[in-house]
């Protein structure tokens, strides 16, 4: 079934009407925004967000697997139901609607869509909300891990000096810089810096970010932005960040304009807390 990546408040709407039973919306925001108010029959799984990948070796992937098969199970969602994510809004969460479609994906849902727009979409069409919290039954969450989408630590370290592989940094402009390790504290991981022979596209250039309501840009928009940094259609492109989020999201912009890419899920989280994995550490001016 081919699933439409991007939904807006409207299309879910006609959806829930037409097949509500085999529809489910994740709500990634946290709890206490959820608790005020929510779509009506959506659940939060904040854990999206907020779950770090121990490594992107087998072990580590098999333990985020296993972590989220049993969040999913206990949720009663077994894989198969087509499902819809949400963020309050596409440039204040870090990609988390993103990186929640990245992640249902990887662990083999085929039919995954977030919410354009956000929540704030949501509320700007007068779309019913509400404070209740649904109950649904535990089930059998299956796996079918998508290794394709992953590039693991393993990959872009054997990428680091392949030109035919993009290495694209869509951090902000502070971590790219080296003056900052993350989003979360200038000194939240042990070193600063980039990837070698990385390139830098700031993730909120392929957003409306200074509208009200920030969605994705044109696919033409997109195809131009990629193309002043060297990317095409043809481009083999491994996305980093802190931690995946901000890649995931650049991800869905670039699958919008026709431009395949993986998600190096680990980034720079991951990268950083490895002294034998080289680092450019120059402080750029």
């Amino acid at each position: 079934m081919n699933t439409k990546l991007l939904i807006s408040p409207q299309q879910l709407t006609s959806l829930l009407a037409q097949n509500s039973l085999q529809t489910v919306i994740i709500d990634t925001r946290t709890l206490e925004e959820y608790a005020i108010s929510h779509i009506p029959q959506s659940i939060n799984i904040r854990d999206f967000f907020t779950y770090l990948l121990d490594s992107s070796y087998p072990a580590g992937l098999k333990k985020l697997q296993e972590y989220f098969a049993e969040i999913m199970s206990n949720l009663g969602i077994s894989g198969a139901e087509q499902l819809i994510v949400y963020e309050d809004t596409l440039n204040k969460g870090y990609g988390q609607s993103c990186r929640a479609a990245f992640l249902l994906k990887y662990l083999g849902c085929a039919q995954v869509s977030i919410l354009h727009g956000g929540y704030r979409a949501w509320l700007r069409a007068a779309l019913p909300t509400t404070d209740e919290v649904p109950l649904r039954e535990s089930s059998i969450f299956r796996l079918h891990p998508n290794a394709d989408i992953m590039v693991t630590t393993a990959e872009m370290l054997e990428a680091i000096d392949n030109p035919a592989i993009i290495k694209l940094d869509v951090r902000d402009s502070s971590e790219w810089l080296g003056l900052s390790s993350s989003p979360y504290a200038v000194d939240f991981c042990p070193r600063k810096g980039r990837i070698p022979n990385a390139v830098w596209l700031e993730w909120h250039r392929l957003m409306t970010s200074d509208s009200e309501i920030p969605t994705f840009r044109s696919p033409d928009e997109i195809r131009e932005i990629c193309h002043s940094v060297g990317i095409t259609s043809e481009s083999i492109v491994y996305i980093y960040c802190f931690k995946g989020s901000r890649a995931a999201n650049t991800l869905i912009a670039l699958e919008e304009a026709g431009i395949s890419a993986r998600n190096y899920f680990g980034s720079w989280n991951e990268w950083s807390c490895d002294f034998s994995l080289p680092i450019d550490s120059r402080v750029i001016q």
